[in-house]
């Protein structure tokens, strides 16, 4: 643990006391050091005199907080350094020796040019955790290529399994790459952390988009390649049919998963549709003519009105839910009723932060304060490491 925990002041959940030195942008890795912070965690974002460019691509308040930027970034202390620079790359040097974590989203060309490779950073901390960020594997021939969350969709099988389902292929409409790849530096970084816990032996840790994607695409859609001799193509067949969508209704849509055993007898029992018959009364015998079901489903949801179905899908225990635009998630009578939104008071105004999703008995997380501008901790970090703030 820092020697510095203390310093940050108000910082609480399971991370407080680690000290995070961030050197990531966009999504991937602040994703994973946003979550780091909310858990308590000081987390230090170096950032160059241009700034994060997820400062400028979405509209915020004021220039530089655009709403990914603050979202993503939010309890975080900015420190703005030029790393081309020799008196600034000495800060950040000593900073490095307070550290528990240092985390890039750098090429590993680039951040060894820099001199702050993994040996380099050992040197300064030897028992520090250092998280590298990579599009691809350094150990393979893809290595030091860029990446952003488009490229990998396309690469990892995301864009083929919708043209499998809609005709075409497509992305899907979130930056599923980047969160993913995110979650995944989070949890190996606290691994590793969790290891020097044991041993007091730090240690660096790689963390991919392309195969973080992967894994995850493949855990459903490698289903019959696995083996060998395949028994079937490398795609799950009810997550590609075209007739998986929500069903409409009388008057409007509703999503429902009428599917094992339990629940396909209730449905048939409560509905009694004229189309039952033995080949459809197993999940096995279903799974083999997925696109039928759908299909005598999709027929028959528009029977009735959303709400009749809503109603009598949950008397019956079946999943159900209505369709929900993303911007009805800020009045969600269950989001509301946990405390799932934080509002706090930041710089731009009144913030309302989507809050953390985990809970703890004894160390919750929360929202630790806003998203910096850039180099607002400056001198605060500075006087913190015993630096002379005029000089910087």
């Amino acid at each position: 643990m820092s020697n510095s925990a203390a310093k940050k002041g108000a910082g609480s959940g399971p991370l407080a006391g680690i000290r995070v030195v961030d050197l990531t942008s966009v999504v991937f890795g602040p994703y994973a050091t946003q979550i780091m912070a909310d858990m308590g965690a000081d987390v230090i974002k170096i950032e160059p005199p241009a700034g994060d460019n997820t400062r400028h691509i979405t509209v915020g308040p004021e220039a530089g907080m655009g709403g990914i930027y603050v979202n993503v970034n939010r309890g975080k202390r900015s420190l703005m350094l030029d790393l081309r620079q020799e008196a600034d790359k000495a800060v950040l040097r000593k900073l490095i020796a307070t550290a528990d974590v240092f985390i890039h989203s750098m090429r590993g060309s680039a951040i060894a040019k820099l001199g702050f490779s993994y040996e380099a950073v050992r040197a300064i901390r030897p028992d520090i955790v250092y998280t590298n960020c990579y599009g691809y594997s350094r150990r393979g021939p893809e290595a030091d290529q860029p990446a952003y969350d488009d490229t990998i969709q396309a690469e990892c099988g995301i864009t083929h399994v919708q043209g499998l389902m809609n005709g075409e292929p497509g992305f899907v409409a979130t930056i599923m790459a980047d969160k993913v790849a995110g979650l995944h530096a989070l949890h190996a970084t606290m691994m590793a952390l969790f290891h020097r816990e044991r041993t007091g032996e730090g240690q660096e840790v790689e963390v991919t988009m392309f195969e973080a994607m992967s894994s995850f695409m493949l855990v459903e859609h490698a289903n019959g390649a696995m083996f060998d001799p395949p028994t079937t193509p490398a795609h799950y067949h009810r997550a590609v049919e075209k007739n998986r969508r929500p069903y409409k209704t009388k008057d409007g849509y509703v999503a429902a998963l009428v599917y094992n055993d339990k629940h396909w007898n209730a449905f048939m029992a409560a509905v009694k549709p004229a189309w039952e018959t033995d080949e459809f009364s197993t999940l096995e015998k279903r799974a083999k003519q997925i696109g039928r079901v759908y299909g005598l489903l999709g027929e028959t949801f528009l029977t009735r009105t959303t709400q009749e179905w809503l109603d009598l899908l949950r008397e019956l225990h079946i999943p159900c839910a209505i369709l929900r635009t993303t911007d009805e998630l800020f009045d969600n009578e269950h989001l509301n009723a946990i405390g799932f939104f934080e509002t706090i008071d930041t710089p731009q105004g009144p913030t309302r932060f989507p809050g953390v999703p985990t809970w703890f008995s004894a160390t919750p997380g929360q929202v630790q304060g806003p998203a910096p501008r850039l180099g607002e901790h400056n001198a605060a970090l500075l006087t913190e490491l015993g630096l002379d703030t005029e000089s910087q």
